[in-house]
Parts: C-alpha cells; sequence; structure tokens
C-alpha cells in the first residue's frame, strides 16, 4: 500500500476523485446482508498489538519462507471478505477506520443542532448518501441533463463545451483525457496546466493490446458490459451491440497510443512543455480556446503535455469518427463514471464488471462503507478533523516525528559512507535529504469547505458540487504560488507517500494507528512497521524516479555518469531478483515496473534497522515472548504485509499495480539483509539466504 510516489497520483488528474478504484466503487446493489463484526458503527478504534504472535505459524522455518513463518496465522484466520478484491493488515485497519468514521458520521448526521459548520456538511452528506429509497426513485434521471447536451452536439467544435462541462462535473479519466493543474517539472516552485491521457474504459492500455487468451476472454465481456449498460439508457440490443463495438475500436486507437506503466515511471517521458498555438497545432481538431474559456482558465498559455502520441491520436479519432460515434463514446463514459451514484440497475452492471470480472469481488460494499468513503474523499479534511480530534494524539506525533528523524540521519550517515559514490554527486544528495519535509498526521491549515453547498435531501446534487468544488480548485493553482502546506491524502487514510517535486514525506494519522503504529510495544516491531515504511517513503526520493529530482523537486540530473550508472547496476540487481517470482500462473512480477518500490522496500527496511540500532545504542533491549530484539524487529516488519488475494486481483495488480505482493515484499527483502540471516541462524543455501546480496542504499 506504500505508493511509490505522489507523481503517479497527482498527474493522473482525472482520477483523483471521490470513485477511487472501480472495485469500491458501487454504494447502492448489495445482495447480501453485511458481515455480523460490520453492521453497526464503532466509537472506538480496535487495538492489535504490533507484534501478534497469534498471527504467526511457528511450523514453518523461517529461514525457509519468512512470510509463511510471520503471516501464517493471519492468512488462515483472515479469509477475503466478500466484498472485498483482497484482504490485508492495510485493509483491515482501513476497514477498523471505516468503521469508526461511520461512528462520527452516523451521529453527526442524526443531529439537527449543536454541530459547527464542517460537522453540518460532512454529517448532512453523509445522510443524502444513506438515502438509498430516494436515489433508487431517481434511476438515471441525474444523467439527463448531460445526456441531453451530448445529444445536442452539432459539430466537433461542440465537443469541446460539453468535455469542459463535463470534466468540471465529474472528473472522470474516461472522456478522451484529463485535464488540471500540477507543479512544472522544471520549475516545482510553478503551477501549469496538465494535459493528460485518458479515454479508456479498462484499467491499462495493456488490457486492450495483450493478445493471451485471458485478455481476449476480458475485452469480450467488457464489450458485453458497455452494451448493457448502454441497453440500461434505453438502446436497443442491437444497437447498443454495434455501439460497443464502435467504443472499443475508439478505445483500442487510443490505447495502441499511450505510453505503458514502465515508459511513464520515467519523468522524462511526461514532461513536453507547450505553449497554446502548439498545443492546438498538435490536436488541430479540438477548439482549446472555448475548452479553456468554460474551465475558468482562457487566459492559460503553459501546457505539460504529458503524451504528446496520444494527443496526436485523439486528434485522429476526433477527425476520423462521425459525430454520432463519437457522441456514443461519451454516452457511454458519462454513464460509466456516474454509475456508481444511480439506481441499483447501473450500480450491480457497473459492479459485475469492474468489481465481479477484474478483481474476483463477490459482493458489494455495504452502503455505509461507500458513503463514508464518499465523504472522506470528497470533504476528506472536513472529516479528518473529526477523525483527528479523536484518534490522533500529540504523543504520536511527536514519537513518529522523533523516529523519522533518526532516520533520516541514518540515511545521511549511509550516504556519506558509500563507497560508490563520488563526492559531488555525495553533497547534492546530503543537499536533498536534508530538504525533505516530513508531514505527520494532518495539515497544518484546513482546507476549506465553505463555499461547498451540502443539502441534506440532494445525494447526487451533493456529489456534483463537491467534484465541482474541486476541480476548481485544483484549476484555480494554475499560475499561483505552489502550496507547500497541501496533502495529497485525508488524515484517516491508511497509506503513506512521497512527493517527488514537494520533496516531502506524508504520513496520515490513519496509518499511525495499531497495529501499524503501538505506543503500547516495545520499539523493536516499531522500528520494523513503521520505521520501515518512513524508510520507505524516505527511499522513494533516490529510487529510479525519484533521483531524478533534485533538493528543490526540479526534474534535473545531479549524478556524475559515472555514480549514475553504479546506481542503475546495483538497482539492476533489485529488477533481476523480482523478475524470477511469480505472481499468480505463470504470470511474472513485472520488475521495471515494481522496480521503485522494491528498491523503496528494501532501502527502508535498511534505514530503518540502522536507526533502531542507533537508537538503542546506550539501551538494553530485551526479549520478548520468545524472540530476541532483532527477530522482533523482522517479525514487526514483516507482519504489515500479511494478506490473502483472490486470482483475478493479483492478474489485475500484475498489469496495474507497481507494489509485488506482500509475500515478495518480505521474502524479497530479508534474502539480502546479513542481520536477518543472524537473527534467526540461517545457514547458507536457505532459501531466505541470497549468495549475491542486492542493495543500492
Amino acid at each position: 500500500m506504500k505508493l511509490s510516489s505522489y507523481l503517479s497520483i497527482a498527474i493522473l488528474l482525472g482520477s483523483i476523485s471521490f470513485a477511487l478504484d472501480p472495485a469500491q466503487a458501487q454504494p447502492l446493489y448489495n445482495p447480501k446482508p453485511a458481515a455480523a463484526a460490520e453492521d453497526k458503527p464503532v466509537t472506538a478504534l480496535p487495538y492489535t498489538p504490533s507484534l501478534d504472535v497469534p498471527s504467526m505459524d511457528k511450523s514453518a522455518d523461517p529461514c525457509v519462507d519468512f512470510y509463511q513463518y510471520t503471516c501464517g496465522g493471519w492468512m488462515k484466520n483472515n479469509p477475503i471478505p466478500a466484498d472485498q478484491a483482497s484482504w490485508s493488515v492495510y485493509g483491515k485497519v482501513t476497514v477498523d477506520n471505516q468503521r469508526f468514521l461511520w461512528g462520527i458520521l452516523d451521529d453527526l448526521a442524526k443531529k439537527t443542532s449543536g454541530r459547527n459548520a464542517t460537522q453540518q456538511k460532512i454529517g448532512d452528506y453523509f445522510a443524502a448518501c444513506m438515502n438509498e429509497a430516494e436515489v433508487e426513485k431517481l434511476g438515471a434521471t441525474p444523467l439527463k441533463p448531460a445526456l441531453a447536451e451530448i445529444a445536442a452536439i452539432k459539430t466537433r467544435r461542440d465537443l469541446a463545451t460539453v468535455l469542459a462541462h463535463e470534466h468540471l462535473a465529474t472528473r472522470t479519466s474516461g472522456l478522451l483525457f484529463n485535464f488540471g493543474s500540477d507543479q512544472d517539472f522544471s520549475d516545482s516552485s510553478q503551477v501549469i496546466a496538465f494535459a493528460v491521457a485518458g479515454g479508456l474504459g479498462l484499467p491499462d492500455r495493456d488490457y486492450y493490446t495483450k493478445t493471451d487468451a485471458k485478455s481476449e476472454e476480458i475485452r469480450k465481456k467488457y464489450v458485453a458490459h458497455v452494451q448493457a449498460m448502454l441497453q440500461l439508457l434505453g438502446d436497443s440490443p442491437d444497437v447498443a451491440k454495434s455501439e460497443a463495438q464502435v467504443i472499443m475500436e475508439i478505445e483500442t486507437a487510443l490505447a495502441k497510443a499511450s505510453l505503458t506503466r514502465v515508459e511513464q515511471r520515467d519523468p522524462h517521458n511526461l514532461f513536453h512543455k507547450m505553449d497554446r498555438k502548439q498545443l492546438q497545432a498538435l490536436t488541430p481538431g479540438f477548439d482549446w480556446d472555448t475548452y479553456l474559456t468554460i474551465g475558468g482558465i482562457g487566459q492559460v498559455n503553459t501546457f505539460n503535455v504529458t503524451e504528446p502520441k496520444f494527443f496526436q491520436e485523439l486528434n485522429h479519432q476526433l477527425q476520423e469518427n462521425s459525430l454520432d460515434d463519437l457522441k456514443v463514446y461519451l454516452r457511454w463514459h458519462l454513464v460509466s463514471a456516474e454509475s456508481p451514484f444511480l439506481s441499483s440497475r447501473f450500480v450491480k452492471q457497473n459492479f459485475d464488471f469492474y468489481s465481479h470480472t477484474l478483481r474476483g469481488v463477490e459482493q458489494l460494499p455495504p452502503r455505509w462503507k461507500r458513503c463514508v468513503r464518499l465523504v472522506d474523499g470528497q470533504l476528506g479534511e472536513a472529516l479528518g478533523q473529526e477523525f483527528v480530534n479523536r484518534a490522533f494524539s500529540q504523543e504520536t506525533k511527536q514519537s513518529t516525528l522523533r523516529m523519522t528523524k533518526l532516520i533520516e540521519q541514518a540515511m545521511e550517515d549511509d550516504i556519506k559512507q558509500l563507497t560508490w559514490m563520488g563526492p559531488e554527486t555525495k553533497r547534492q544528495a546530503l543537499e536533498k535529504l536534508h530538504s525533505v519535509v516530513n508531514k505527520i498526521g494532518y495539515p497544518d491549515k484546513w482546507r476549506d469547505y465553505s463555499s461547498v453547498e451540502v443539502k441534506r435531501d440532494d445525494f447526487v446534487g451533493n456529489v456534483q458540487r463537491a467534484t465541482m468544488f474541486e476541480s476548481r480548485r485544483e484549476l484555480a493553482k494554475i499560475g499561483k504560488p505552489l502550496d507547500r502546506g497541501e496533502w495529497g491524502m485525508t488524515p484517516p487514510t491508511v497509506n503513506a507517500y512521497y512527493n517527488l517535486q514537494m520533496n516531502d514525506i506524508n504520513f496520515p494519522a490513519g496509518v499511525l494507528q495499531p497495529p501499524l503504529y503501538d505506543p503500547k510495544m516495545d520499539d523493536a516491531p516499531n522500528y520494523g512497521n513503521t520505521g520501515g515504511t518512513i524508510g520507505h517513503e524516505l527511499t522513494h526520493g533516490f529510487d529510479d524516479q525519484g533521483r531524478q529530482f533534485d533538493a528543490k523537486g526540479n526534474l534535473r540530473d545531479w549524478w556524475s555518469k559515472e555514480d549514475g550508472a553504479q546506481f542503475e547496476k546495483r538497482a539492476q540487481c533489485i529488477v533481476d531478483q523480482y523478475a524470477g517470482y511469480t505472481i499468480v500462473d505463470d504470470i511474472k512480477i513485472n520488475s521495471k515496473l515494481t522496480e521503485g518500490e522494491d528498491v523503496a522496500d528494501l532501502g527502508g527496511l535498511i534505514l530503518a534497522y540502522l536507526a533502531w540500532k542507533a537508537d538503542m545504542k546506550d539501551k538494553q533491549p530485551e526479549s520478548r515472548d520468545g524472540f530476541t530484539p532483532d527477530q522482533r524487529f523482522f517479525i514487526g516488519y514483516a507482519q504489515w504485509a500479511c494478506e490473502n488475494e483472490r486470482p483475478e486481483n493479483l492478474r489485475a495488480n500484475a498489469i496495474t499495480n507497481e507494489h509485488s505482493p506482500g509475500k515478495y515484499r518480505v521474502n524479497g527483502l530479508v534474502v539480502n539483509i546479513p542481520e536477518f540471516q543472524q537473527a534467526f541462524s540461517c545457514k547458507a543455501g536457505q532459501p531466505m539466504v541470497r549468495e549475491n546480496r542486492c542493495r543500492v542504499w
């Protein structure tokens, strides 16, 4: 769950919204009752220790399969819930936090007095979302204005007007392309406009290009899904079938012109600065003046076009397809994006393909869970204030900040003694390290949602107004001073990230809860778990992506040629190692895709170990539960990664996920660490001992 960098989120502007993941985006249709343990909100977070002995499988040999040894009990006792594509320690903490947020929102929704303005917004939003009967009664009515606008298109120039309205209203990545704002790669202090590839209904371009039998089967099911959704809009079966083929042809052309996920890992492939005339020349068939004016940024003249070849193909599709075909394409993507907020017929069809077919999910999440996610996604910092006030102490903030500084010191010490890096590169690496900003828990300044109108009896309207607020907020950044205090995750989120251009590491309050960070536990497992996460995010500043940005967050090569070659040689060791691991069936890890995460995992664990040892220098940590302090450190690290995954989800992740499966995020690391071998008295030749160890940082 640890993100490779905020860059991968920030540039995909259309996908930042309340609809986080197709597998999680269906709030209504729920054919089975929720599990008994989740049928009511809670007012306190549960406690699980950061080193949980019952989660282990002591019958396994830690020198043969350390993951099974540390997580075997957890995997046996934690089957995947019906509404999940996978189940993990992180996933369980996420649901625990959601139930706690449910308690907060349920209480605020029931109150009609005594609430401040922030509490009123999130309480009334939740109340409207939970009114399923009203949503069911509306059916597809909320789509009518947008569908009418699409139907009224008379010329290709009208497309700019429709897309401007829909990009602002839905922020979906499906409507031909994405548009928003981000930091200039060459000057991180400036925010410029970004035009980003999009236009696909399947999760990745590889779904359209791979020729294996499974991919062909998924494409057939996708076309059938598109047809079924268009029939829900009233099209006849024969017409909808023909329309679905047209949509597939347009999307396939756009997919073939899109960069692969591995190609996107090189930021140089995503940086193509243009002025208005160059952008218009790239896509002469699209009226950018109208689009930008309607978006309220008609004066903007600087753009980063992340994938020029995609936009050339987009222009070709706009010219070659009939207006009727383009309108069919727009209708499909509109209904697909909005289906989570429509009646159960739309929700069920959306779920059946995106969640069940692609991810193997058996049952939709209960409505309360989807409504909590929506509030967190759309009014996240308002909800975050309530979470922080109830569940995050200043003591936790200060103790994790102290741990962060000790891990940064460990990295400084490590860089200084590197034998493969020259003095000038070391100087700039240390400058970058010293410039990292640590964000712990929550923002210093909360986002102001006062302009968002929330009505207790208007769920879809609330979604649209909150979406519009976020769209306007993103576009308003263009040409303005950069807000370095902004966060890319909400406080209750169970995750962490490093932002390449902000050069900051971010740890929301939600990820600093037991069993991930446990104030009741000794330092060893906390350094292994949370310390490993801190080290992971810090190492992202120096992985294959992060090392290309300097201390100020600018895309600049600050490495000598020799030092760059030495880095690539060491990173290739990890790439080669992970390429040999199997995800599911005969599918191997795409280790060029996971390179940054795998490098950060290993570097993070090593840094956490070094910092822990430095912190314990004048102390005498004790053995507990039958484990030495060093063993507790490694067990504490491994247990954050305990998980079970559906085969369908593993296949999807093999294409789309930059993270390796949990098993290899544990076993793939310890084989490279001599201290692990010593802690568990492993012998040379055993599976958890690698002869030619890899290490970058």
